[in-house]
C-alpha cells in the first residue's frame, strides 16, 4: 500500500513541477521572445521528463509486483501447512473411529457370545 502512495506522491510532484514552471514562465515579466524560447526548451525537456516518469513508475510496478509474489509465495506456504496439518488430523481421526468400531464391534460379538 506504501508502494502505491509513494507512486501517486511522486507522480504528484512531477505534475506540480511542471504546473509551476509553465506558470513560472508565463507569469515572469519577460519579452515574448524570450518567453518563446525558454517555453520550446521546456517542450523539448518534456520527452525526458515523460521517460524519467515512466521509469519511475516501471519501478513501482516491479515493487509491487515483487510485493505481490512474496505475499503469493507466503500465502501458498501457509496453505500448505494447513492442508498438512488437516490431513494429519483427519488421519488420526478415521484411526479413532476405526479403534472405536471395533471395541464397539467386539463388544457386539461379547454379547452374542453370552
Amino acid at each position: 500500500m506504501s508502494d502505491n502512495r509513494s507512486g501517486a506522491f511522486w507522480g504528484g510532484v512531477l505534475l506540480g513541477a511542471a504546473v509551476g514552471a509553465i506558470t513560472g514562465i508565463l507569469m515572469a515579466p519577460r519579452a515574448g521572445r524570450e518567453t518563446r524560447q525558454i517555453l520550446k526548451k521546456s517542450a523539448d525537456a518534456l520527452p525526458e521528463l515523460a521517460e524519467d516518469l515512466s521509469s519511475s513508475m516501471q519501478i513501482q510496478a516491479d515493487r509491487l509486483s515483487e510485493t505481490a509474489v512474496r505475499n503469493w509465495d507466503s500465502t501458498l506456504s501457509r496453505l500448505k501447512d494447513a492442508i498438512s496439518v488437516g490431513i494429519e488430523a483427519s488421519q488420526r481421526e478415521r484411526q479413532n473411529l476405526e479403534a472405536i468400531e471395533s471395541v464397539v464391534s467386539r463388544e457386539k460379538r461379547e454379547k452374542n457370545v453370552d
